[in-house]
């Protein structure tokens, strides 16, 4: 096979014409040619460098059809939250799935499952089992090292894990939000090699200083590329794209070219940008990704110009995977696999008692993960403390969904519900059902769906309901990716309807249990202050 056009040497820093000739998956020579015609150019693919599939509600084989069209062709892939579900197995299930379809998965061993002792999940991975994992060839880093405070007391467990990636001579992944100075010293020398929750340019460009490479993030939800962007003009050896978390409808959008899109109509050095796509993962992982070179696989892409950024034709070792918009590959069935207990609650579950005191509540924050604490006057006389969307004070649950258990209880502004109701059971990160809500009714009624079908996400107004369900450990659908983004853009426009103004409410919501980032959250076993890591009470003595 041939291809000829510009071809975009990112190594070599130059753009040239020319013609590929590539045999058995492999480029097997470059040909520098004058008289080419053909004026589309010719790159390596793109790789996200720190993504959670599960995410996507996809599973592997789906997401790969979605993201492939533009551009994509490897991932670099915490599957952390399967893991929390159904630990070895989850990650098994993952590799496998992945192997199906012609795309490269680049799975990590996670190093945080659980990810706290203040939540309970599905599973454990201990550190005999995540040495296990990093004996793998399948398996290319330790991931996110979330317990940075396991690392900087020495924890045992935790440094028995990172003993276990040098021994392997594989990458540790970081994720220390908001952690500099001597800290970040501490926890650097511990091996930990990155960090994508940096989310001022100071603590990036800290950092950057002690020797981590920054990871710009830009999902669904949590939104960093506007503050970290100078990094590509500043840094650009140190810094890799990435989206983190994806939902379906976003991601039938764009992937990491609308990134690449948006650095290049802000005037980065085109080499600039896709050095932090391209090759510095690559590299950085010591991926199995050609880069464009004689004798690397054929892994490149065909776009139409270097300002509009238009991915024409997807290659994974020579084999064409997406053209004009369109997946060559095809979907394959996989049967779920589910860890679900159902508890069966009634709307005196949902009570909570007014001590007729302050209550702490959480805010959530557009394109953040980050929460605030406030402390607010429910000005309420009743025996029981209710919702108040005109002041946007909404009851909020966290129910386990793995034992018999009530829910958890608490109260969030931001989220910005009218009326109506929605839950999920994607809640990082051990998954358990988290649901929003103005009204009591609504609410059990939302949490209700979630337990019929073994994991999903919901939405409830009155007699209105709709659900998708994701059968997959209750995190992930194994139909048809497309038509999961359509049924998810439906749900998340029912949300929105209801009055949220978030760009991704099912995200945000998702994150609310997430007590790695402060800096108030509710996880099943109570509110949780991320400041001082550990348990506080919904009443502010």
């Amino acid at each position: 096979m041939k291809l000829r056009g510009q071809i975009v040497d990112i190594i070599a820093q130059r753009i040239f014409k020319g013609e590929l000739i590539i045999e058995a998956g492999k480029i097997t020579k470059i040909i520098e040619r004058d008289d080419i015609d053909e004026q589309l150019f010719i790159l390596p693919g793109l790789v996200d460098a720190h993504i959670h599939i599960e995410s996507s509600m996809l599973i592997p084989s789906e997401f790969a059809r979605l993201a492939s069209v533009h551009g994509t062709v490897a991932t670099v892939s915490d599957p952390h939250e399967i893991a929390n579900v159904l630990g070895m197995n989850g990650v098994v299930f993952m590799i496998e799935n992945g192997e199906k379809v012609p795309f490269k998965f680049f799975f990590g061993a996670p190093g945080c499952v659980p990810a706290t002792p203040f939540e309970t999940s599905g599973a454990a991975l201990s550190s005999s089992e995540v040495e296990l994992l990093l004996q793998m060839d399948d398996i290319k880093y330790l991931s996110e090292m979330m317990n940075f405070p396991g690392v900087l007391f020495h924890d045992k467990e935790v440094w028995a894990k990172l003993d276990a990636a040098r021994k392997a001579n594989k990458p540790i992944d970081g994720h220390a939000p908001g952690l500099k100075g001597a800290d970040a010293d501490a926890y650097i020398q511990a091996g930990i090699t990155t960090d994508h929750e940096c989310f001022t340019l100071d603590e990036a460009i800290d950092k950057i200083n002690r020797g981590m490479m920054v990871q710009i993030r830009e999902g669904s939800a949590a939104r960093n590329y506007e503050s970290l962007k100078s990094l590509l003009n500043s840094h650009p050896d140190m810094v890799m794209l990435c989206s983190d978390d994806k939902h379906p409808n976003d991601l039938v959008k764009g992937h990491i070219n609308q990134l690449i899109k948006r650095a290049l109509a802000d005037g980065f050095p085109l080499m600039n940008v896709l050095r932090s796509c391209i090759l510095n993962p690559v590299a950085h992982y010591k991926l199995n990704v050609g880069m464009l070179q004689q004798g690397h696989s054929a892994d490149c892409i065909v776009v139409d110009n270097l300002q509009d950024f238009n991915v024409l034709k997807t290659y994974v070792n020579g084999q064409l995977i997406a053209e004009n918009g369109v997946t060559k590959m095809q979907s394959f069935p996989e049967k779920p696999v589910n860890k679900f207990y159902i508890n069966s609650l009634d709307i005196n579950d949902l009570r909570i008692e007014n001590s007729f005191k302050p209550v702490k509540v959480i805010e959530a924050l557009e394109g953040e993960l980050i929460t605030n604490k406030l402390i607010v006057d429910m000005k309420s006389s009743a025996q029981f403390l209710n919702s108040d969307p005109s002041s946007d004070i909404l009851k909020i649950l966290v129910l386990n969904r793995y034992e018999a258990s009530k829910p958890a209880l608490g109260f969030i502004k931001g989220i910005g519900l009218k009326r109506g109701a929605f839950a999920s059971s994607v809640a990082h990160d051990s998954h358990n059902i988290v649901a929003v809500g103005v009204h009591d009714a609504d609410l059990l009624r939302a949490v209700e769906l979630i337990n019929l079908c073994g994991g999903g996400v919901c939405c409830v107004y009155g007699e209105q309901e709709m659900i998708v369900e994701l059968p997959v450990a209750g995190i992930m659908s194994n139909a048809d990716g497309y038509w999961v983004a359509e049924q998810y853009e439906q749900i998340d426009g029912m949300v929105k309807g209801l009055g949220s103004p978030l760009r991704a409410p099912f995200m945000t919501l998702s994150f609310m249990a997430l007590l790695v980032i402060p800096e108030l959250k509710l996880s099943d076993k109570g509110l949780f202050d991320g400041k001082t890591f550990e348990f506080t009470s919904l009443v502010e003595d």
